[in-house]
């Protein structure tokens, strides 16, 4: 999700250069709430840990 945001605001960034002004405004709103959507999923998480207790699982 974090991804998709950097790809918006890039395009947004590409959009402004060349113009397209309404482009990358769109582009921006967009990056905004994947972002937002992100941090709060993300704050949901670390706090559902916290609550119950369960700590992620280890990769090796």
């Amino acid at each position: 999700m974090v991804r998709a945001a950097i790809a918006f605001f890039i395009l947004a960034l590409v959009a402004f250069v060349l113009g397209a002004t309404g482009i990358a405004g769109l582009s921006i709103e967009i990056g905004k709430i994947l972002l937002v959507v992100f941090l709060v999923l993300a704050v949901l998480s670390f706090l559902g840990s916290i609550i119950w207790g369960k700590s992620p699982k280890s990769l090796l």
